[in-house]
């Protein structure tokens, strides 16, 4: 979750019951950071390096667009 708001994630994690040690493995924006204009590509290359490392199949990425947007993304590996 590229978020610079961290109560976000969490109480998106709460409403959806899903564990915290699976969210923002690697850290997320407030940790990391996100380039201005650079934030979809890093999160897209962020989750497949991820999955690669991991061996996993699929993941999900989501992006805040400012002013209370946002865009998610699924990725699966075949």
């Amino acid at each position: 979750l590229n978020e610079a708001f961290s109560v976000v994630g969490i109480a998106n994690a709460r409403l959806l019951d899903f564990p915290l040690d699976r969210i923002n493995v690697n850290g997320g924006a407030v940790g990391i950071g996100h380039p201005l204009g650079c934030s979809g590509a890093r999160i897209i290359v962020a989750l497949c390096t991820i999955l690669s490392q991991n061996d996993a199949r699929r993941g999900a990425a989501g992006v805040c667009n400012g002013g209370g947007g946002a865009s998610a993304i699924i990725i699966e590996r075949i």
